[in-house]
């Protein structure tokens, strides 16, 4: 027996109980269930759960979910669905801990949006693909979304959420105006005689949509920069549901949450397709994905028997991240109706995008490449905020890109011709 002023050991098997039991409590637990009805072939998932990351503070694990809803072919879907993922984790600085892993994610999904935009498109297939692509770590959620799938978020008590933002032509003004200043012209299907149907388009190319990866035969100004919204959410959990336009384009959020309160999962998926098919019949590819985040040792969230009323699905439902609430422990006593909001940002400036808070390299190392995450020397690197009118950042500040990836940058703000422009059967 060891005297009180010994040093006494603690056996390893303990001590792993121990990281654990505290890994157990911090992390909620997830079900998760997805179904499609299929009317092209178009539409792919990606669920990939207890992904393993090294950081500076341990092992932590941190899941994926995301819906590629392919148009013109399946290409772009498929192709984006297996690289998307690497390209993001690889535009990651190593050795961060948690809380400044989840504050690098929406500048790396930029990242990796661009770069599996640009080596699809050197592939020279005509396809494209939107794209809501969730990461959940811990109780914070991420999503990055360009298209017109939609992310939504049901808290333990009811409230509506939207994690996502719609870029069709139709009903978002401010792409328009992005997309005819950079170049592109915006209007109706001209079937002769002066008569226009269907929904705006983008031309040349016909595509209705203003952001996708691929749809190499549209402009450039058809960008691949997501939409990022990022929360934490409380300790009581919730329902995160992905669908493509074959479930939004007949149900509201309201009836998505209503047609499968209660349910597990799997099956709160398969009835949200089933409900959106029969209103209208499969016009379609129809898919859905169905995650509840709860605490652990509960078999279902605490979804209420009733909904509240559903207060907006904007930034005043979101509790704003303050400048002191950082750390993990005022986070956790955060009020348990509320969804806190930690990062938001929609631009199309990738500018705007790449530069927060970006570690520049030691002036004698090779400098890497913001997109492509190639190595390029000093000498040959392009800082992104090269011809910026902005008088505080100078041309050689960083992030830098490389010379390919500084071409794409102009062409999507339209400082350059774009490329190719060909007539497309997108929708």
């Amino acid at each position: 027996m060891s005297s009180r002023g010994e040093h006494q050991t603690v056996p390893l098997s303990v001590l792993l109980r121990r990281e654990q039991n505290s890994e157990r409590i911090e992390n909620p637990e997830l079900s998760y269930g997805q179904a499609n009805q299929s009317k092209k072939g178009e539409d792919y998932t990606l669920l990939k759960t207890e992904c393993q990351r090294i950081v500076g503070d341990g092992v932590t694990t941190f899941s994926v979910f995301g819906m590629f809803d392919g148009h013109n072919g399946s290409a772009a879907a498929i192709y984006t669905k297996e690289h998307l993922l690497s390209n993001v984790l690889s535009a990651m600085p190593t050795d961060l801990n948690r809380d400044d892993w989840v504050a690098a994610l929406p500048r790396a999904l930029v990242a990796g949006f661009v770069k599996t935009d640009k080596d699809f498109l050197e592939k020279g297939q005509a396809s494209g693909t939107t794209v809501t692509f969730a990461i959940i770590e811990g109780w914070s959620v991420t999503v990055a979304s360009l298209g017109d799938s939609r992310c939504i978020f049901e808290s333990a008590e009811g409230e509506i959420f939207s994690l996502s933002a719609d870029h069709r032509l139709e009903s978002n003004a401010e792409e328009r105006e992005r997309v005819t200043a950079s170049g592109g012209e915006v209007g109706r299907l001209n079937t002769g005689g002066g008569t226009e149907i269907g929904p705006l388009r983008c031309w040349p190319g016909g595509l209705c949509l203003s952001r996708s990866i691929g749809d190499r035969d549209v402009g450039e100004f058809i960008v691949p920069i997501p939409y990022v919204k990022q929360v934490r959410l409380s300790n009581t959990g919730g329902r995160l549901i992905i669908a493509s336009d074959g479930v939004w384009d007949i149900l509201s959020f309201e009836a998505v949450v209503d047609c499968s309160r209660t349910m597990a999962a799997e099956t709160a998926a398969a009835h949200i397709v089933k409900e959106a098919v029969q209103v209208k019949g499969l016009r379609d590819d129809t898919t859905c994905i169905v995650v509840d985040i709860f605490p652990p040792e509960k078999n279902l969230p605490p979804m209420p028997a009733t909904k509240k009323p559903v207060k907006g699905v904007f930034k005043a439902m979101f509790r704003k991240k303050s400048a002191e609430s950082t750390s993990h422990s005022e986070r956790e006593y955060v009020e348990p109706d509320m969804v806190e909001e930690i990062f938001e940002d929609g631009s199309a400036c990738l500018t705007k995008r790449l530069d927060t808070k970006y570690p520049l390299c030691n002036m004698f190392k090779l400098f890497m490449c913001a997109i492509c995450q190639v190595e390029i020397k000093p000498g040959d690197g392009i800082s992104v905020h090269a011809g910026s009118s902005n008088r505080k950042t100078r041309p050689w500040d960083g992030p830098f890109l490389c010379q390919s990836c500084q071409e794409k940058r102009e062409a999507m703000e339209g400082k350059r011709p774009s490329g190719n422009r060909y007539n497309s059967d997108s929708d």
